[in-house]
């Protein structure tokens, strides 16, 4: 299940972001607003909500976090922006990965 949120996430929304993949939480995380969307099968389900709640695309960022470890990693194709000089997969720009890791933590951890 894709939870969105901007607060402190509860118990119970954690525990509906792992749905999906039991220790793992694929997150889109909006830059720009400090809107982080958990949960899903794929990256972009959560990205188009976000659109559609009115964020722009090139604010939102792919990652997830082993649930486990607490390990983040910044991998994702909606991550794929040769226009914005990302031509990867992973968020290359330190600056967007700091915003992307500082929003995960106060969100999620």
């Amino acid at each position: 299940m894709i939870i969105i949120t901007t607060q402190k996430a509860t118990e119970e929304q954690i525990k509906q972001m792992l749905e999906d993949f039991e220790s793992y939480i694929k997150v889109v995380i909006d830059i720009e607003n400090k809107i982080l969307g958990g949960g899903g099968e794929r990256h972009f389900d959560a990205e188009q909500l976000l659109i559609e709640q009115g964020s722009k695309q090139s604010n939102l960022w792919g990652g997830g976090i082993d649930w486990e470890t607490k390990e983040i990693d910044y991998n994702s194709m909606i991550n794929l922006r040769p226009n914005q000089n990302n031509p990867s997969r992973d968020i290359l720009d330190a600056n967007i990965r700091n915003i992307f890791v500082d929003i995960l933590k106060q969100i999620l951890l």
